[in-house]
C-alpha cells in the first residue's frame, strides 16, 4: 500500500503544475497606460508606451515623434457625446536595458484635448496595439493612483492576468488654477522602470570575453536554466510520466522522449526567430503561442484517447486468453507524440537569447546556448520519465495489490485525457 500512496502522490504533484499556465509572456508585452485629466479648462492625456525586449528589437530605430503621432491618431475621445481630436504637445523616449543586453523602450507622450466651460461627460478608448498582450491601464484624474506606478512597477501578483482597461467614461468640470500640460518624465525616472525580466539563462550571451573556459561554463549554466525551466508549471510533465505508466515504459523510451523534446524545442526557437525577424508584418509572434497551446493540447487528447483505446483493447484480449497479460510495444508515433508536445512551445527567454546573439553578431554561440538550454530541458523531462519507468517497475513487484497495479494503465490514459482536455479549452478562448 505505501508503494501505491507513493505513486499516487507522484501523479498529484505532477498533475497541479499542469494546469498553470507554461509561459508568461514578458519578453513579448507592448503595454500601455492612459493618464486622462482636466487643467484649468482644458483637457490633457498623458499617453505611456511600454514595449518588451523584442517587440523593441522588432521596432528597430523608433522615431519618437512619427510613434507620437500615430498613438494620437489611435485614441479616442469624445466631449458631450462629440468627438474630440488630440493633438501632440511633446514626447520623451529611452531604451532602458533589458534581458541579453537587448534594448526596452519607454515612450511619453502629452495630448492636448478641447477646452470645457462647465460640467462634462467624457469617453476615452485607446485602440492602439490592440491585437497585441500587455498590460492595459487608464485613469482619469491627475492624481489618481495607477496600479503600475504608470507602467514602472508591474504588480507581481498580477503577472498572470494583466490589467486590460482601454477605455473609461467620466464627468470632469474645469479647475480654477492655471492650464498646465502633464509632466514628462525625464532622466532616471524615464530611463529606469522597474521590469521584471528572466535575465539568468538570457545574460549569458552578453558575456564580455568568449574564452573556452567561459564557453564551457556558459553552456553548462545554459543546461542548468533549462533544467530548471523545465521544472517550472508545464511542459509535459505529467504527461509524460502518465504516458510512460501506461504504456509500459523502459529506460531507452524515457531517453527517446528526451532526444525528441530537444530537437522540438530548439526548432521551435528556430522557426520564432525566423518568424520574429522576417514575418513579423504577417504574422504577430506572440499571437502563435495560443495556436501552439491549442495544437499541443490536441496532440495530449489524441495521445490520452489512443492510450485509453489500447488499453480497453488489451484488457478485452488478456480477458479472453485466461487473464494472461502480454507486453506491447509502445509505438514510435506516440512517443513522436508526447515529446513534441513537451517541447513545441519555445520559452521566450531562448528567443531573446537568440535575438540577443544576432544583434551582437554572436550567432554560432547563441545557437549553442539553446541547444544545451533545450538540452537541460529534455534532461529534466527525461528523468521524470525515469523516476515514473522505476516507481512503475518497483510497485509492479507489490503483488499483493495486484489489483491496483491493473488498474494503473487506465487511470493514467484519463490522467493524460483530462490534462489534454484542460491544455485545449484554455487554449480555445485565446484563438478565437
Amino acid at each position: 500500500m505505501k508503494r501505491l500512496i507513493l505513486l499516487l502522490a507522484v501523479f498529484a504533484a505532477l498533475l497541479a503544475p499542469a494546469a498553470a499556465s507554461a509561459h508568461p509572456l514578458g519578453n513579448f508585452t507592448i503595454n500601455r497606460f492612459s493618464r486622462v485629466e482636466v487643467s484649468g479648462h482644458r483637457l490633457y492625456v498623458l499617453y505611456v508606451l511600454d514595449l518588451a525586449e523584442i517587440p523593441t528589437f522588432q521596432a528597430g530605430n523608433i522615431d519618437a515623434r512619427a510613434y507620437a503621432h500615430r498613438i494620437a491618431q489611435n485614441v479616442h475621445l469624445t466631449v458631450a457625446g462629440r468627438p474630440a481630436p488630440l493633438v501632440v504637445l511633446g514626447q520623451a523616449l529611452a531604451h532602458p536595458p533589458g534581458a541579453g543586453g537587448l534594448r526596452t523602450t519607454r515612450l511619453e507622450v502629452v495630448l492636448a484635448g478641447p477646452t470645457i466651460a462647465g460640467p462634462a461627460r467624457l469617453a476615452y478608448h485607446d485602440a492602439n496595439y490592440a491585437d497585441r498582450i500587455g498590460w492595459k491601464e487608464v485613469v482619469v484624474g491627475a492624481h489618481s493612483p495607477s496600479r503600475s506606478d504608470e507602467l514602472r512597477a508591474y504588480p507581481k501578483d498580477m503577472l498572470s492576468s494583466p490589467l486590460d482597461v482601454t477605455s473609461t467614461t467620466a464627468e470632469v468640470t474645469p479647475g480654477s488654477g492655471p492650464d498646465r500640460p502633464p509632466a514628462l518624465s525625464h532622466g532616471k525616472l524615464l530611463e529606469a522602470p522597474d521590469r521584471i525580466a528572466d535575465s539568468g539563462f538570457a545574460s549569458l550571451v552578453g558575456r564580455s570575453h568568449l574564452s573556452l573556459l567561459v564557453i564551457l561554463a556558459s553552456l553548462a549554466a545554459a543546461m542548468f536554466w533549462g533544467a530548471a525551466h523545465a521544472l517550472s508549471p508545464g511542459h509535459g510533465k505529467t504527461i509524460v510520466t502518465a504516458y510512460l505508466v501506461g504504456q509500459r515504459g523502459t529506460p531507452k523510451h524515457a531517453a527517446l522522449l528526451g532526444l525528441i523534446v530537444t530537437a522540438t524545442h530548439t526548432v521551435g526557437v528556430f522557426a520564432l526567430g525566423l518568424v520574429t525577424l522576417a514575418l513579423s508584418q504577417f504574422i504577430v509572434p506572440d499571437r502563435l503561442y495560443p495556436w501552439l497551446n491549442l495544437v499541443s493540447g490536441l496532440l495530449v487528447v489524441g495521445i490520452g484517447a489512443s492510450v485509453l483505446r489500447t488499453r480497453w483493447r488489451r484488457h478485452r484480449h488478456d480477458h479472453h486468453h485466461h487473464h494472461h497479460h502480454h507486453e506491447h510495444p509502445t509505438s514510435f508515433r506516440s512517443l513522436l507524440a508526447v515529446g513534441v508536445s513537451g517541447g513545441l512551445l519555445p520559452c521566450p527567454s531562448a528567443l531573446v537569447v537568440l535575438l540577443a546573439a544576432i544583434s551582437l553578431h554572436r550567432v554560432a554561440f547563441g545557437l549553442l546556448l539553446i541547444v544545451a538550454f533545450s538540452a537541460g530541458l529534455a534532461l529534466s523531462i527525461t528523468g521524470v520519465g525515469l523516476a515514473a519507468v522505476v516507481a512503475r517497475s518497483a510497485f509492479r513487484r507489490a503483488t499483493f495489490e495486484g489489483r491496483l497495479v491493473r488498474l494503473l494503465p487506465a487511470a493514467s490514459a484519463l490522467v493524460i485525457l483530462a490534462a489534454g482536455l484542460a491544455m485545449t479549452l484554455r487554449a480555445v478562448p485565446k484563438v478565437s
